[in-house]
């Protein structure tokens, strides 16, 4: 469906035409649903029409464009620019049509009309703007189809400029008759000499010669009229195996999760998939994870079977304390995140605002990867820090909200607020897999145990080596991440000294991360990865958490 706007920019009198039409993704993915807009002679995409606030997927410029409708296919047609592709599709022929006409109208409104032999001939193609079911022929097939039928033309030509000779002759002795009369006097001029019986031929020769070419014409006409309707036929019949063997392809290729197309379309230094066709697989791959998460929701009970602890050590005794510098690296992560933004340097960027949340970004990249550090900052009620950290840090509770997550493995207890952690991620087409081996550290800041002031507590994780899972070493491409999440709880005093209650509870967590995804996924792809993902993820973390504690006794 199409819907037309008027537009109300006094610079732009171009109308605005907007609707959902099928575009075509990737070869695993196919058609997908898209929002698309027409406005200011730019063609704009969207994942939905709920998202067109957020910036656009792709765009085009129509100044330039070629419109082609689908040979076959009276539903589709194609937008090309240069070597970039649009294969759209509507519900209906009509549908098409309005679509087509809008794209069309622009082009000729702006002077970029298709209507020139020179535009035909470059993009080779001869397209009749008064069909909707398939183009004539290529430029090169016309030209030798027709070869035969212009040098008929020639002829009719030739024989136009004898007949007109003729009547010219003939024209003359009648105006010398007309004249000789009406002077018919000894002055009269002589008549010029006429063979009539030579003109009578020539006129015969020449006519008959005129109905025999036309003749021919009509013939040529119908036999490249069936020529072109025993091609179509032909192309209807290949495009039906070529169907059918699709969906058995497809069909195949579903039922195994194991298989997938060849190394060329996935994640490599080689690979030759498109940066956009990239993103669609991998953010139809998380969609996917978090339906499955949903569906595991509703068929929890909600009780969660806590992990037996192993025996502890205390933490500053073990040999990773002093060789990782655990404890330097806590406290400088946690004196970054009480930094506000304008004092963590210069180069951040807004990139995500929903009610009390922003996240900020800084691009950096290290041989080419993408690693932006991240800050968010996010106020909740209802919860202390001390229960965020808690839910964030237990390993038993890791799986419900961590939806990418495969296999999780405590490979070490360093103490009860220190863990190593080895953590497979689920793999999503055409990404390689990865995972990532860290340690993770809970605490209460000492500094701020104060009662009368904020309660603060901290998790930090930070990657390291184990010697049982050396990086990169299997099928998986290894992250690495230092992430710190900082919350500090605010109670406001009930009033008539009535118990506190979670309602008196806020809340704030300031989160920040730097992650080296290694591998060689794109870096635009990543950007819109992160900025999708990050604000979905604290957004599930913390309702998973209130969720978790709404009938259970705070724990400050």
């Amino acid at each position: 469906m199409a819907d037309e706007h008027s537009s109300d920019d006094s610079d732009d009198n171009q109308e605005e035409l907007a609707g959902v039409l099928s575009k075509w993704t990737n070869y695993i993915h196919g058609w997908q649903d898209r929002y698309i807009v027409l406005r200011g002679g730019t063609l704009s995409y969207y994942k939905s029409e709920q998202e067109s606030g957020y910036g656009c997927r792709g765009a085009l410029s129509l100044a330039k464009a070629v419109i082609k409708p689908h040979e076959f296919d009276e539903c589709r047609f194609d937008v090309s620019v240069n070597d970039c592709v649009w294969y759209l599709r509507a519900d209906s022929v009509e549908a098409k049509q309005i679509w087509v006409d809008a794209l069309e109208s622009y082009k000729l409104e702006s002077g970029y009309g298709t209507g020139s032999e020179n535009s035909l001939k470059r993009h080779g193609s001869t397209v009749s703007l008064q069909s909707n079911t398939y183009s004539t022929a290529s430029g090169s097939s016309f030209k030798r189809s027709s070869r035969n039928l212009r040098e008929k033309l020639a002829e009719l030509d030739t024989f136009k400029d004898i007949l007109c000779r003729q009547i010219e002759t003939l024209q003359t002795y009648f105006d010398y008759c007309v004249d000789n009369e009406a002077h018919n006097g000894p002055n009269k001029e002589k008549l010029p000499v006429i063979d009539f019986k030579g003109e009578a031929i020539t006129f015969k020769t020449t006519t008959a010669a005129v109905l025999d070419t036309l003749e021919h014409c009509a013939e040529l006409v119908t036999q490249r009229e069936e020529s072109w309707r025993n091609r179509l036929d032909k192309e209807i019949e290949r495009r039906k195996r070529s169907e059918n063997l699709a969906k058995s392809y497809f069909a195949q290729l579903q039922k195994s999760r194991n298989i997938h197309p060849g190394p060329d379309l996935e994640e490599g230094p080689h690979s030759v998939l498109a940066d956009d066709e990239f993103y669609d697989a991998v953010e139809s791959g998380l969609d996917k994870m978090e339906e499955e998460q949903e569906l595991r929701d509703r068929l929890k009970s909600g009780q969660v079977i806590p992990v037996a602890s192993s025996p502890t050590s205390p933490a500053s005794s073990h040999c990773l304390w002093p060789q990782v510098k655990i404890e330097k690296i806590v406290k400088q992560e946690v004196a970054m995140a009480k930094l506000g933004v304008g004092e963590c340097g210069t180069g951040w960027q807004l990139f995500a605002e929903d009610g009390e949340m922003r996240m900020y970004r800084r691009e950096e990249e290290i041989d080419g990867m993408v690693v932006d550090p991240l800050k968010a900052v996010h106020v909740v009620k209802g919860i202390t820090g001390h229960e965020l950290c808690h839910y964030f840090f237990s390993p038993q509770y890791r799986y419900d909200w961590e939806t990418t997550l495969e296999h999780m493995t405590v490979l070490e207890t360093i103490s009860e607020d220190t863990l190593i952690f080895h953590q497979t991620h689920k793999r999503i087409w055409p990404a390689s897999q990865r995972d990532t081996v860290f340690w993770s550290h809970m605490r209460r800041l000492a500094d701020d145990q104060d009662r009368d002031g904020p309660d603060l507590w901290t998790v930090v994780n930070n990657s390291t080596e184990h010697v049982d899972h050396p990086a990169n070493a299997g099928k998986c491409v290894r992250i690495f991440l230092t992430v710190c999440l900082l919350c500090q709880t605010r109670v406001d005093p009930p009033k008539d000294g009535a118990p506190v209650t979670r309602e008196d509870l806020t809340c704030r967590i300031t989160y920040c991360s730097v992650v080296n995804p290694g591998g060689w996924a794109p870096a635009s792809v990543l950007r819109a990865v992160y900025k999708r993902e990050y604000p979905k993820f604290l957004k599930r973390f913390t309702a998973y958490v209130k969720n978790q504690t709404k009938d259970k006794p705070i724990m400050y």
